[in-house]
Formats: C-alpha cells, sequence, structure tokens
C-alpha cells in the first residue's frame, strides 16, 4: 500500500479543552461497529449510561443542545476520562485527520475544520511537501473493481504540475489560479470529447510553459465588478440555502451580506480595491493573505482533485477548489471592516474553519455546491 501525506501530518497535536471550540458539538458523531460492540458491554453505571445516550438505530452519539452527550461542561470528553484513549471510537480516534481511498493508495490530510489544523495549515510559511511511504498491506481489489486506473494516474500527473503552478511564488496568486482553473477546464474538455490521449500533451504544455507572461494584478479591473457584484450575492443565495450545522454561522453570512452588498456595485468595487490593497493587514504581514491563499488552494486540490476518478468531475473539484479560497477572503472583507479595518491571524483562522466545518462536513451541502457549479460551468 501507498501512502502520501503533507509534511506537517504527524505534527498536529490536540489542544483538548483549550482549544477556542469543540469538535464534540454542532455533527452528529457516527460509531464504528467494533465501539458499538464495545460500548454494549461496559459494565457498571457508565456502561449503562453509554448504552442509554447512543442512538442504537443510527449508530450516533445521542445530543443535548447539540452537543455529544458525553462532553461535559469543561469541554472533556467523559467516555476519554472513564474509560482511557482506546475506548473512543474510531471518528474520535482519528478526527481531524482524514484519509481519501484510493486503489493501492491511501490520502493522508487535517481537516480544515479543526483550529488546531487550520492554524498548521495557514501557519505553514514554506512551500507544502507531500511524503510518500509504502506498507506490504495489501489492498482489497473488489472494492475497487471499477477503478480507472489510467485516468487516476493523469489525475495524479495532472495534480502534480497544479502544485507545481500554484507553489510559483513568481507570480501572484490571482494568476496562478486562473492558470490551474484553465489547465482543469482544458482537461475536462479531453474527458468529455473521449480524447484522453490528449491529456500527457495537455500537462506538458502547462508543466514547461513561461507564465511570467501571465501575472495579473490581484486587483479586478473597473469593468469585472458589473458581473462580480452579481456574482457574489448569487453565490452568497447558495451558501445561505445549505444545512446549517452551527447557528453562529447564520450570523456571519448575514453580517456578510449586510456590509458587502447592501450598498450596491460600487461601494463593493471600493470595499474590495481597499481590502486588496492592503489585504486587511499591517504593512508587517501584507503578503500573508498571498501564502496563506496558496495554502488553501493546495490543502482543497490535495484533498478533492483526485476524487473526479469516480465521477469524471474533473473541473468542478477545481472550481470547488476556487470558490472555497474566494468565499473565505468575501467573509475576512466583512471580518475586517468590522474590526475596524484589521485582520489578526485568530480572525482568519476563524473563518476558515468555521467556512469548512459548514460546507465540508455535510455531504448534502458538498452535493449541493458540486451540482451548482457543475450547472454553472455548463453556462
Amino acid at each position: 500500500m501507498r501512502y502520501l501525506k503533507p509534511h506537517y501530518y504527524d505534527d498536529f497535536k490536540c489542544t483538548a479543552n483549550s482549544c477556542p471550540d469543540t469538535c464534540c458539538a454542532g455533527w452528529q458523531i457516527v460509531i464504528d461497529d467494533k465501539s458499538l460492540e464495545n460500548y454494549s458491554q461496559v459494565p457498571g453505571a457508565f456502561g449503562t449510561r453509554l448504552r442509554n445516550s447512543i442512538d442504537w438505530q443510527e449508530g450516533v452519539f445521542c445530543q443535548y443542545d447539540r452537543r455529544c452527550s458525553f462532553l461535559n461542561e469543561e469541554n472533556f470528553c467523559d467516555i476519554y476520562q472513564e474509560l482511557g484513549e482506546g475506548a473512543l471510537c474510531e471518528t474520535c480516534r482519528s478526527y481531524p485527520r482524514h484519509v481519501e481511498e484510493y486503489e493501492g493508495l491511501r490520502e493522508l490530510s487535517l481537516t480544515l475544520s479543526c483550529p488546531v489544523a487550520a492554524e498548521m495549515i495557514l501557519g505553514c510559511k514554506e512551500k507544502v511537501r507531500f511524503l510518500e511511504s509504502f506498507t506490504d498491506e495489501e489492498d482489497d481489489f473488489e472494492d475497487y473493481e471499477d477503478f480507472d486506473f489510467l485516468m487516476f494516474s493523469q489525475l495524479e500527473d495532472a495534480r502534480d504540475v497544479i502544485f507545481q503552478i500554484l507553489q510559483d511564488r513568481n507570480l501572484d496568486l490571482r494568476s496562478r489560479i486562473h492558470t490551474v482553473s484553465d489547465l482543469a477546464a482544458d482537461f475536462q474538455h479531453c474527458v468529455d470529447e473521449d480524447c484522453r490521449y490528449e491529456i500527457d500533451a495537455l500537462l506538458e504544455k502547462y508543466s514547461s510553459a513561461d507564465r511570467s507572461h501571465t501575472a495579473c494584478s490581484l486587483n479586478f479591473d473597473p469593468e469585472d465588478y458589473e458581473d462580480l457584484y452579481s456574482r457574489r450575492i448569487e453565490e452568497w443565495e447558495l451558501l445561505n440555502s445549505l444545512e446549517r450545522l452551527r447557528p453562529e454561522w447564520s450570523e456571519i453570512l448575514a453580517n456578510c451580506r449586510s456590509l458587502l452588498y447592501s450598498q450596491g456595485k460600487e461601494s463593493y468595487k471600493n470595499l474590495c480595491r481597499e481590502f486588496q490593497g492592503s489585504c486587511g493587514f499591517d504593512s508587517k504581514h501584507r503578503d500573508s493573505w498571498s501564502i496563506m491563499g496558496e495554502q488553501l488552494m493546495m490543502f482543497f486540490v490535495y484533498t478533492y482533485f483526485c476524487g473526479s476518478v469516480y465521477d469524471d468531475m474533473v473541473r468542478t473539484k477545481m472550481e470547488f477548489a476556487v470558490f472555497s479560497v474566494t468565499w473565505i477572503q468575501e467573509l475576512l472583507i466583512a471580518r475586517w471592516l468590522e474590526n475596524d479595518k484589521t485582520l489578526g491571524f485568530s480572525d482568519i483562522t476563524e473563518i476558515v474553519w468555521r467556512y469548512a466545518r459548514e460546507v465540508e462536513h455535510s455531504d448534502q451541502n458538498l452535493d449541493i455546491m458540486e451540482e451548482w457549479l457543475a450547472k454553472r460551468d455548463l453556462c
């Protein structure tokens, strides 16, 4: 088995009850079958509490006021304190570690929905590296009998080129994002037209291209705002329609709409220009957003792009990455305004992990967004 992970993966350490939030509230915690069996046999009063606090039909912990029934007032887990770490279910042991499974490959990552993981990813100034390792364990080939290995190999090659482009810090972030979006669109065209034999040449073109002429300003031209303003409102409506996992998200979205869009196109244009001119930071940290945006794009592409081997939605996977980074910035502009036009690192990480919790941790929300982005691509 081959394993892949970002270089910071093993540095994660949970901060437990000192975390600015808790991973034990706001969503259902699914219990694996082995843990359910173990919990059914725990003796004594705590065993009785365990069995009475599990929805056995759904295989999840019961919640009270959207908090896991075993999350105590100090934000510690009673199961951990009573039975030890080994008694935790697989979900609680592994979070925020995430695994994407492919034939013969497991890709490990840390999810942005964890405040500590978000701090690690956003605070990483060096270019992220991916470490590869191998084990003797065998894959269950029955689960991958329809796996398109040729397609996956081309997706991996494309992702390597995308990483190369995204980490080219000689170009501004917007130029890099435009280029990888074009690459994904060209890849999608090869898939749709059944000319996958052209993909290798396509990747060679993007890999060897002189991108110095593609550099463009982070600021949009005035005419861009005519369509951009309407597009952002349409995208806001999409986000506002999604399933809510935390009540705070409604307030964040409402503030964004009020602060950015209520005064019309001209006001929005001026706010964006002012924010992009300063990136919301003092002069010492003015380049920070470019690096953070790069790390976010790297995260979303690493996590989702190769998943298109299962549905052929290559461009949509890239559009989800671009949409996410774009909307994190939109929400940061709103937070910047709330904070008298300043932003701290804690503001940025909070917006990022809240976005990830609401969008990435709901299969329903991910499905709706993919469908919406795919339709927009067709238009």
